[in-house]
């Protein structure tokens, strides 16, 4: 059973904890924890309340590490859940356990303490250990005063695997020895306690965090650690979808890896397991490299499907979160600054919020990734989004030419006559295709409906697919809900095709108001009917 994590900036005094007082160093030889035939489903399972506390005060006392200290690394690293992770980020292998051990680290911590990789990876005790012995060795390497917790920092940044200096002072101060100093518990879902650390007064003894970064130009709340690892986005391309992500690690090992040139990977934002800090390492305008996968619409509600084949990167803003995939809750504030993050970028950038352009990374490269996993509170959290910016799944209604794609309390699409012939022929469409239709001295328009609540200026752009044989005056005759023609602008659509276009700025009334294709002008060409937004 996975405890459910509830983090309390004091502990009632009644609250028992395994004293953890000065140690000597470990033993060259050290007892290996038994292994038994249960499944680590059922050891979870079975744990007793205080099982875990025990877990730690042993391996503490067995190696001589302060469990205290263990706890909050624990803590820090995944909010004191067994985490089976994943590749996030090539080069970073994947985490496990309590601990969070990954790679090496792992391999070298179940030499070190008499148990199996496996068994470090998968059973809590054996993980613990693992991290335990690891810690110790770093603590006879860095000849640290095993008696003084506040000089096991210098190990406690080694076992993090954190190498930017900003980035382990962070962890140090404002995670590790910050939880140690605040304290913390976990309790199980029938409210018996699992795991608890009290407040102390521990200092590391360690490097401060520096000066204060400056902050990001897009979104104010976020400190600017730009990272080298972008370019510039395909010209002319418009930003129409919000990437989630986990990574599969700690915040501040999380950005400090896509800060590396060493890492060759990016995101644009990432936010903090408690959402009181984010970080921005790329600029919205340009191209992260946050996702491993050309678009397939087929994937993702059959929407955008002229993009396919393309990059995802070109047209999308990753958010990094620190966490896991496999985790079975997410913190509530994180949850809370992210929501209020996205709102900000769908806001700067017009994407719609709804589930098919607010997307998790696994959805588009489910062949090697599923963060944020199957416990992303997406309901909620979309909900967020919507509540955060006003209400409303978007700050722009999209009218697609397939009327499957649109919300139509909110757009629809209508096409007169038998003329208009749904088409895929020429890429960079919106949605799954599009309407064309010869030029003829007739209007047959197909027409863009968007309801107003109440009357507003909006502006409307449309999207077309170009080639040498469309109209170069495509007539767009825009309506307000009264039936009072409003303008109408004649586009060339021989260019410009795959992208918005905005065709004005109008003064709405409240209720059904309009945009109409038409096919009456210049004869011997294609009028293409894609999709219109309303912004």
């Amino acid at each position: 059973m996975h405890p459910f994590r509830k983090p309390l900036a004091t502990l009632a005094a009644a609250l028992a904890l395994a004293a953890c007082g000065p140690q000597e160093p470990a033993p060259t030889q050290t007892p290996a924890v038994s292994e038994d035939s249960r499944t680590p489903a059922q050891r979870e399972a079975e744990r007793t309340p205080y099982e875990l506390d025990e877990a730690f005060a042993k391996a503490g006392k067995d190696f001589g590490v302060p469990a205290d200290l263990l706890k909050a690394i624990s803590y820090t690293e995944t909010r004191w859940e067994m985490v089976r992770g994943e590749v996030e980020f090539e080069g970073m292998p994947a985490a496990y356990g309590l601990m969070a051990l990954r790679g090496e680290k792992l391999s070298e911590g179940a030499r070190l303490a008499g148990v199996s990789e496996e068994a470090a990876r998968t059973q809590p005790e054996a993980n613990i250990r693992a991290a335990a012995a690891l810690l110790s060795s770093y603590a006879n390497e860095l000849k640290v005063d095993r008696a003084d917790v506040g000089a096991w920092a210098p190990a406690a940044a080694k076992l993090s695997g954190i190498d930017n200096s900003e980035a382990q002072a962070q962890y140090i101060h404002q995670n590790v020895y910050d939880i140690m100093r605040k304290g913390a518990v976990a309790q199980t879902p029938a409210g018996d306690l699992a795991v608890s650390l009290m407040p102390s007064k521990a200092q590391a003894k360690f490097p401060s965090p520096g000066v204060v970064r400056s902050m990001s130009a897009d979104y104010t709340p976020a400190i600017w650690r730009p990272s080298p690892n972008f370019n510039a986005r395909p010209a002319g391309t418009d930003v129409s979808l919000v990437v989630i992500h986990t990574c599969e690690g700690s915040y501040s090992s999380c950005w400090s890896w896509l800060v590396n040139t060493a890492s060759g990977v990016s995101a644009h934002y990432v936010v903090n397991e408690s959402g009181s800090e984010i970080s921005q390492l790329v600029l919205e305008s340009n191209r992260g490299w946050h996702i491993g996968a050309t678009y397939d619409c087929s994937l993702n509600g059959s929407v955008m499907c002229g993009l396919n084949g393309t990059s995802s990167n070109n047209f999308s803003v990753g958010i990094e979160h620190g966490g896991f995939a496999s985790q079975t809750t997410f913190p509530a504030g994180q949850i809370d600054a992210s929501a209020k993050l996205t709102c900000d970028i769908t806001q700067g950038q017009g994407i719609v919020r709804d589930s098919y352009h607010i997307v998790a990374h696994g959805r588009l490269q489910p062949a090697t990734r599923t963060d944020p996993g199957p416990n992303w509170p997406w309901s909620t959290y979309i909900s967020k989004v919507q509540s955060y910016c006003g209400g409303g799944s978007t700050g722009s209604i999209i009218i697609d030419s397939n009327q499957a794609n649109n919300d139509t309390s909110k757009g629809y699409v209508e096409v007169t006559g038998s003329s208009w012939v749904s088409s895929t022929n020429v890429g960079g469409y919106y949605g799954s295709g599009y309407y064309a239709s010869p030029t003829a001295a007739v209007s047959e328009p197909v027409t863009f409906y968007f309801y107003l609540p109440a009357a507003a200026t909006k502006t409307i752009d449309a999207w077309w697919t170009s080639a040498t044989d469309r109209s170069t005056t495509a007539p767009f005759i825009v309506y307000n809900a009264s039936g009072t023609k409003l303008a109408t602008v004649n586009v060339n659509q021989q260019a410009n095709g795959g992208k918005w276009n905005t065709l004005g700025t109008y003064s709405f009334t409240a209720g059904w108001n309009k945009v109409q294709l038409s096919r009456w002008t210049t004869s011997g060409f294609q009028v293409i009917a894609d999709a219109v937004q309303v912004r």
